[in-house]
């Protein structure tokens, strides 16, 4: 796939999140979710039993940051030591830790209150947008990313797109599940980490293409 398929789809890509994270924001600024939000989160917590609820309490244990940042680190040692890496390295620890950054300042901003339906676990801090979707949605298309071209095998790609998928749903529905989150924090976290990373992945692969493009320009007059 050509540089101009890559940056087209990843700018196409921020665009489609960046007017969703909009427009989500707008209808929690209008009071114009409530409903939705409740109707989510009864049919979710409607499911509650003590075995579901364990299950739940580790997903959300997956997306917390004690975890992501261990995860991060064995990733990193992989994406180095293995595969590696070096460009790829920084596009990697720039996903992660520029999500969290957003993340604390788009809290900071909305200061949306956490939901008071129904709590299975404590916890303080602003709801919108949730930091566990934002850290799921980052970090696993992060990695998909990154394996994508290290996988020949179309069932091994599907078998990674696919975990990814079901480790990013999970991870928000146990917000709402665990009563810490309104599906609009999820959702809304989806869509604002979608716009940082293909943000970051837009200007990576621009990079990449422009220095390979000056690699083979010096090669060529060396020869």
């Amino acid at each position: 796939m050509k540089l101009k398929t890559y940056l087209i789809i990843a700018f196409s890509l921020s665009v489609v999140s960046i007017i969703g994270f909009s427009l989500i924001s707008l209808l929690i600024s209008d009071q114009k979710i409530i409903q939705f939000d409740r109707t989510i989160i009864n049919s979710v917590q409607g499911m509650e039993t003590p075995l579901l609820t364990y299950v739940m309490k580790f997903f959300t244990y997956i997306g917390s940051a004690p975890f992501v940042i261990v995860l991060s680190l064995f990733l990193l040692f992989f994406l180095y030591k293995v595969l590696h890496h070096r460009l790829e390295l920084i596009l990697f620890v720039a996903a992660i830790v520029g999500s969290a950054i957003l993340n604390g300042i788009l809290k900071n901003f909305f200061q949306r209150v956490r939901p008071e339906f129904h709590r299975l676990i404590e916890i303080e801090g602003y709801s919108f947008p949730s930091g566990h979707a934002m850290n799921a949605f980052t970090v696993y298309v992060i990695i998909s990313f990154l394996l994508w071209r290290h996988i020949t095998s179309g069932l091994g790609r599907w078998t990674l797109i696919i975990v990814s998928m079901v480790m990013i749903l999970a991870i928000g529905i146990s917000r709402i599940y665990l009563g810490v989150h309104y599906p609009s924090d999820i959702i809304g976290g989806y869509f604002a980490s979608g716009f940082w990373l293909t943000t970051a992945i837009f200007f990576f692969q621009y990079y990449q293409e422009k220095r390979y493009n000056k690699k083979q320009q010096r090669e060529k007059n060396i020869s």
